[in-house]
């Protein structure tokens, strides 16, 4: 089996006690719907539309002859594919005989890709003939001098059918019998980390950790067999994967509707055409959304619910949703390494405007402290740190990473920097690595961030540190504007707002557009490298 850094055995017992670990594989819920509701639509991508029955059907042929290839337990796989069916059908044929993969994001490229491949040492390789690497074999070449275990590799629209992932998926082998899921407290795939600087680190993620955050995100978040989701964020992410997303619409009998990406007018056809009503966001997403939407609310009628996360979603904009695209907000504040806050569908607008809410489990244990590993009081910003029945206990073969994440009691610092209320709801107000000291004065950098995007001539804002002689870091503001704006106006709405001298940004540029990471996240390194001073 693959080697992992384990829970103390008194948390797995507890764990399976309360039962939140119900040692049955990851596709217990879609097994289930395909026992009780075959002929119901699971997947709608393009013009294809699939039953249970189907997406069980080409899983067990793909399988099946990944099986007969000498394929199982213990052994991973590295899988990029696009926004397409073929993403699920891949997932749970490999979840079917017990091989863990790595799902890469469409818009990895060759470090990312090398790197999972030395971690990871995959036997099998599944990727598309549309990616730039694969559109010939020499990445692939690249690909089996790093990992000498590399046996096979499957490409979606390849031509030639030993090779070909269509082929394989749509050609049966006989019933599935060699091929078993790997044992529930084992390995069942890996997560990428969410983090915007490197390449991400590799999160082993159980089939009864990640079973349990799906069924309590799907509980929370009010699924069921009418539900239509669209997934419109990289499927391999773990917000459109498990938050409840498209695990958790498959174990509740919806329907998942794929779209290529967040772009707001592909994305309002398909919402009409479907009647979606759930759809989860990234906050960048949202502000284009809100400003596509005017004038084309018919197309929104049906969707009930927007989700937003991978980033805290600023006030001004968490109070347009209502009005502007016709639906309840929920925030979701969570992370690949385990830990999910909701704010819930019954909370009032206050919790939900301005929080990221509160966790998903009574034995989700959350500490708030300061630089000394003291807890702090509840209103006051500190470090979030954690553990749970589906929080990980380390990074995969990352012993000194681990060493600086974990304490002596297991619990995860997450970099994050929150408030936490007397009720347990959580207040993101930055990332450590986003604290900007100024002459010992500390600015959480999201703070000025969402006071920025109270200004209504301000659509997007981050703020990042740059480097000075004197103060050791000063503020700078990247503003998307509406309108032609002053540094000096945007300085008066942040003393109007109360916020004190030292926090006002420094310097001010003015861009088209932030860059963002992979995952949608604003990517705050490219951001650095253009905010040097001798660029002003």
């Amino acid at each position: 089996m693959i080697d992992y850094v384990r829970w103390p055995e008194e948390f797995s017992r507890y764990y399976r006690q309360r039962g939140y670990w119900l040692d049955q594989p990851l596709t217990r819920g879609f097994d289930e719907q395909v026992r009780t509701r075959p002929e119901a639509i699971a997947l709608i991508c393009g013009e294809r539309q699939y039953s249970y029955a189907d997406l069980e059907r080409l899983a067990n042929n793909l399988a099946a002859r990944l099986s007969a290839q000498g394929l199982g337990q213990g052994d991973t796989a590295l899988v990029q594919l696009p926004n397409v069916a073929e993403f699920y059908l891949v997932f749970f044929a490999l979840l079917k005989i017990g091989v863990a993969p790595v799902n890469a994001l469409f818009s990895h490229r060759r470090l990312e890709l090398s790197s999972y491949a030395q971690q990871i040492q995959p036997r099998l390789v599944i990727a598309s003939r549309r990616h730039e690497l694969f559109e010939d074999d020499v990445f692939l070449a690249e690909l089996a001098k790093l990992s000498p275990n590399l046996s096979l590799a499957l490409l979606l629209g390849e031509p030639e059918a030993d090779r070909s992932l269509d082929h394989w998926l749509a050609s049966p082998l006989g019933r599935l019998s060699r091929g078993r899921p790997s044992p529930p407290d084992e390995v069942a795939f890996f997560q990428l980390s969410g983090g915007s600087t490197g390449t991400p680190k590799l999160i082993p993620r159980t089939h009864n950790d990640y079973d349990y955050s799906i069924r309590a995100s799907a509980e929370i978040c009010g699924l069921t067999p009418r539900t239509r989701f669209l997934c419109a964020l990289p499927a391999a992410h773990n917000f459109p994967l498990s938050s409840p997303g498209a695990l958790g619409v498959f174990h509740a009998g919806g329907c998942v509707v794929m779209a290529p990406n967040p772009e707001p007018l592909t994305c309002f056809l398909l919402i009409e055409r479907h009647a979606v009503d759930m759809v989860a966001l990234v906050p960048p997403a949202v502000a284009l959304w809100l400003r596509a939407a005017p004038g084309r609310q018919q197309a929104l009628r049906s969707l009930r619910l927007l989700q937003v996360g991978g980033a805290s979603f600023s006030e001004a904009h968490a109070r347009q949703v209502p009005a502007v695209l016709g639906c309840a907000v929920q925030q979701v504040f969570g992370m690949a390494e385990g830990l999910v806050n909701y704010t819930r569908l019954d909370d009032d607008d206050e919790r939900i405007f301005t929080t990221q809410g509160r966790p998903i489990c009574p034995d989700d244990e959350i500490r708030v402290v300061d630089d000394q590993g003291r807890e702090v009081p509840d209103g006051t910003a500190g470090l979030l740190a954690t553990r749970g029945p589906y929080t990980f206990r380390g990074y995969y073969r990352s012993p000194d990473h681990n060493a600086r994440v974990f304490d002596a009691d297991g619990f995860y610092y997450t970099g994050d920097l929150v408030q936490r209320s007397a009720d347990g709801y959580l207040r993101v107000v930055g990332r450590v690595k986003d604290q900007i000291n100024r002459g010992g004065e500390k600015i959480a950098a999201e703070e000025i961030e969402n006071l920025l995007l109270l200004h209504p001539d301000v659509s997007h804002a981050a703020l990042v540190a740059i480097n000075d002689p004197l103060m050791g870091e000063k503020s700078c503001a990247f503003i998307v504007a509406k309108q032609a704006l002053r540094p000096s106006a945007l300085r008066q709405h942040l003393l109007t707002l109360g916020v004190a001298e030292f926090k006002l940004p420094d310097r001010f540029r003015f861009v088209d557009a932030l860059p963002l990471t992979p995952v949608g996240k604003i990517d705050k390194c490219r951001l650095r490298d253009r905010a040097e001073p001798t660029s002003f």
